[in-house]
């Protein structure tokens, strides 16, 4: 057993442990670019309505912000470009989201309301994707975008010197 504990703790090796950061900045940057592409294609007009409903002031700005802080912010994701950057206003859409939306509906993304020959029925969902993303940026903020990551580029000084540990 203690062979086997011994193992565990060595796994991953510490050269693979940047790796963390690709199915991260993949599953945020998608679902961010997304969501914000589901709300153009429907119109922004169509969400500006959706969010005078829940009371929100300024909603044809708020709307068009909130778009393009999803695709933009998402493709910064995606890309490991400037992420501690990004993630504010991606983290303060996320913070509304579950304060004016999916708080009433409970925790559970996914509520199962009947099921017919037509297939499933799911009610509202609540804040547990929101979370979900909340701690993967939050991960990525302070883990660094990892390999493959933009900011390797923009921020290498000198070819030959190596970036530091953060940026690895």
């Amino acid at each position: 057993m203690d062979a086997l504990i011994a193992r565990y703790l060595r796994f991953p090796p510490r050269h693979w442990a940047i790796w963390h950061a690709i199915p991260l900045r993949l599953i945020v940057g998608v679902g961010f670019m997304q969501h914000g592409y589901a709300k153009l294609a429907r119109g922004a007009d169509a969400f500006t309505t959706v969010l005078h409903a829940i009371g929100m002031p300024a909603a044809g700005l708020l709307s068009w912000a909130t778009i393009m802080v999803e695709l933009f912010g998402g493709l910064a994701v995606l890309a490991g470009a400037l992420i501690p950057v990004a993630s504010i206003p991606m983290s303060i859409v996320l913070v509304v989201a579950i304060v004016t939306v999916h708080l009433p509906n409970g925790f559970s993304s996914i509520k199962l309301v009947s099921f017919d020959a037509a297939g499933a029925h799911f009610g509202q969902p609540g804040y547990e994707t929101d979370l979900l993303y909340l701690a993967c940026l939050l991960a990525l903020v302070l883990g660094g975008s990892g390999p493959l990551a933009l900011d390797r580029l923009l921020f290498r000084r000198n070819a030959a010197r190596p970036m530091p540990s953060r940026w690895a």
